[in-house]
């Protein structure tokens, strides 16, 4: 099935649902996607309209939708509540995951993430920046917090030394930003649609995330959307503009990995990720599907 990321951010627009059909009309177009189709919906246009069937139409099929504020940022979530049958003994399992088993899968996640990272230097680079050796060292739990010693080492080395990550910032962080929202939305949605709860994090927690667990699943794929702002960056090309947008949501939608002997798109993976978790905390593999 073909998967979708719309990113409304460029002029206004009426959105509406007709024959399980996501409707878009523009001042001079109009264009229709099935519901099924669409994996999450980016609304950053002050002057976007829409029905309460659109955002219900989404949920329904599995989607995610995502609200920005007037700096043309994610400021809000909208993710299904009903995913499949077995949710409810999936958010039990979840909520009584023992500490231990937390710490294996954030060990895990973490390596992953720093392999990742050590992976794009290269390719870069030319030079690790010593992440490979780091990433060996990952204790239960990040204990020794080699995930910040890592990026460290990891921004400087991609960005420069001048640069500094700020979630709140502006030129590259809004770039990286505006694709480690979409990249959570995707993880979100790929979280629920295993039956689990977006908010039960493994590492991450905080009162006021209700996406905890999908700030500790994107962990690894976050050099995906680095690897697109490092050429921008080096180019000048620091704006949030619809080239920019366009660049990083090719690259979710069109980053190929290998999982199981299988090239597969992020969606899948995320998919097999997310039910691979739903099976360590029901006893039935010990570590997650990564690739």
């Amino acid at each position: 099935m073909i998967e979708r990321v719309i990113d409304l951010s460029e002029e206004g627009a009426e959105l509406s649902v007709s024959l399980s059909r996501l409707v878009i009309r523009c001042a001079e177009s109009k264009v229709t996607v099935p519901l099924a189709e669409i994996a999450a919906l980016i609304v950053a246009h002050p002057a976007v309209r829409y029905t309460h069937a659109v955002l219900t139409g989404i949920a329904a099929h599995g989607g995610s939708v995502v609200l920005c504020n007037e700096k043309r940022l994610p400021a809000a979530m909208l993710l299904p509540l009903e995913a499949n049958w077995l949710q409810a003994g999936r958010f039990a399992q979840q909520a009584a995951a023992p500490l231990p088993t937390k710490k294996k899968l954030w060990k895990q996640l973490v390596r992953a993430k720093v392999i990742a990272q050590a992976r794009l230097l290269m390719r870069v680079a030319g030079d690790d920046c010593g992440l490979l050796e780091l990433a060996k060292r990952v204790r239960s739990g990040d204990s020794t917090n080699i995930e910040a010693q890592a990026s460290r080492r990891y921004w400087p080395a991609l960005f420069g030394a001048e640069f500094s990550r700020d979630p709140d910032g502006g030129g590259v962080n809004s770039l990286l930003n505006y694709g480690y929202a979409v990249l959570r939305a995707l993880v979100a949605r790929a979280i629920c649609a295993a039956g689990l709860h977006p908010s039960l994090g493994l590492h991450h927690h905080n009162r006021y995330d209700p996406f905890c667990l999908a700030d500790d699943l994107m962990e690894p794929f976050r050099p995906v959307v680095d690897e697109v702002v490092s050429p921008l960056a080096a180019c000048g090309t620091v704006l949030l503009d619809k080239a920019s947008k366009r660049a990083l949501i090719g690259a979710l939608t069109g980053k190929r990995f290998e999982l199981e002997g299988e090239s597969r798109t992020l969606f899948a993976v995320l998919e097999r990720l997310a039910w691979s978790l739903g099976a360590v905390f029901a006893r039935e593999r010990s570590h997650l599907l990564l690739p």
